[in-house]
């Protein structure tokens, strides 16, 4: 079943990350090398992944009620920081050669990008 992200403001704010992640590893990649944009890369990846979950599950349709829309955000959000928590670990425990700057301030970037989709007309 294919399910397609139908806020404007969350698919236009999913590119933003996307752009902001890339201008972040070129420039990671530039002063502390491949591991550097590699680094990069992964931090904003952990947030856009996540996101991606928060939107596909709000995107689901069928919510009726004020109580199902509640509960929807609640999951949504819930999923998106498990997501965030298992993410970030893995990254920090598995990849030995990791950049933490670049990490964390493209993980950093991506949230505030998010953040951002207030800001977008529907």
């Amino acid at each position: 079943m294919l399910v397609k992200i139908t806020s404007k403001p969350i698919r236009t704010v999913l590119r933003w990350q996307i752009i902001a992640t890339v201008v972040i590893a070129a420039g990671a990649g530039f002063w502390s090398g491949w591991h550097g944009a590699v680094s990069a890369v992964l931090g904003g990846s952990i947030n856009q992944i996540a996101d991606l979950a928060y939107a596909l599950l709000i995107s689901g349709g069928g919510i009726r009620t004020a109580g199902n829309t509640l509960r929807t955000l609640f999951r949504a959000e819930g999923a998106r920081i498990l997501l965030i928590v298992l993410l970030l670990g893995g990254v920090l425990t598995t990849y030995k050669e990791v950049i933490h700057p670049a990490l964390f301030l493209s993980f950093v970037v991506s949230v505030l990008v998010f953040r951002a989709a207030i800001l977008v007309k529907e």
